[in-house]
């Protein structure tokens, strides 16, 4: 397996602000968890008006952590970098405590809950709504500030970073994050689309990452080579295990993630039926209909 350099180390207090950079604060929520790792980071950009990047989990002590932190400064802007609720719980408490606007690509995209994946630890917010929605190249000015939305789809189609030109800095949400590779989840997790956002990082030029969990990424283009080469290695591994008879992703999944915590094994099934439809569409892999977590899958 490729050996992605993780950063497991992170130095910081629940509810404290910590300057992780000039302009740049961290108050990281008390929500540790298998897929959060040591919880939400909020990032405040900016000093007296103030963009306020994830506001994390719908959590009363966070709220009044982010609001003291915040006292005295005006929030001008609230973004959002996608629909998991450990991002974006939050933010209409945030909004309405400072009257600030909500800025996303859009609501949740599968609206029907039991049509989405399975809920992973706080699943996903399907009220989630922002007063504003911006784009692809989508520009938020501040005090001495600049923010640029980057899509990122794949983790979910309505993923954000935002870049920081000033500091050379790219917000990463979950697309990157420095602890543990990002879920890929269907149905609206999309392995291709992940994919082509790898591949879209690669051509910029950020010298440092912000992910929503974990610490800051340095040398981050030698990460994201890490993240892309693991994933075209686990392509090959499921069809590895396709060719010595494991056919379904019930038996596939304890094969290939043997080493695991049996508590990410629900993700991991997720994430290798990701792969697998990403393989089915590119004809790699034949299934006996259409791609799903019961479904029967062949190589060719």
């Amino acid at each position: 397996m490729a050996s992605i350099p993780f950063i497991k180390d992170i130095d910081f207090a629940y509810g404290a602000p910590d300057r992780v950079a000039p302009g740049v604060r961290r108050v990281i929520a008390n929500n540790p968890g298998p897929f959060t790792f040591t919880g939400s980071g909020t990032y405040i950009i900016g000093e007296g008006e103030t963009a306020v990047i994830d506001p994390g989990p719908d959590r009363d002590d966070h709220l009044d952590a982010l609001l003291n932190a915040l006292a005295g400064e005006q929030v001008s802007h609230i973004l959002i970098t996608h629909t998991h609720s450990d991002h974006c719980g939050l933010a209409r408490k945030l909004a309405d405590a400072t009257g600030a606007p909500i800025f996303g690509f859009s609501g949740h995209p599968v609206r029907d809950q039991a049509d989405d994946a399975p809920a992973l630890d706080e699943g996903a917010d399907y009220t989630f709504a922002p007063d504003d929605m911006i784009g692809d190249g989508a520009v938020i000015d501040g005090k001495g500030w600049r923010l640029e939305a980057v899509h990122t789809p794949g983790h979910l189609s309505n993923h954000l970073c935002f870049a920081m030109p000033q500091q050379e800095a790219l917000f990463t949400g979950d697309h990157i994050m420095g602890w543990a590779t990002s879920v890929v989840a269907p149905p609206d997790g999309d392995m291709g689309d992940y994919m082509d956002s790898l591949d879209r990082l690669l051509a910029r030029d950020d010298a440092i990452y912000y992910p929503t969990h974990g610490a800051p990424i340095a040398n981050p283009k030698r990460f994201v080579r890490a993240v892309k080469t693991h994933r075209l290695m686990r392509d090959a591994q499921i069809v590895e295990q396709l060719r010595k008879g494991r056919v379904t992703i019930a038996e596939i999944v304890p094969a290939m993630y043997a080493d695991v915590d049996p508590r990410l094994h629900k993700a991991a099934a997720l994430n290798v039926l990701a792969h697998l439809i990403r393989l089915v569409r590119v004809g790699t892999v034949r299934c006996d209909g259409a791609p799903g977590l019961g479904a029967i899958y062949a190589s060719d």
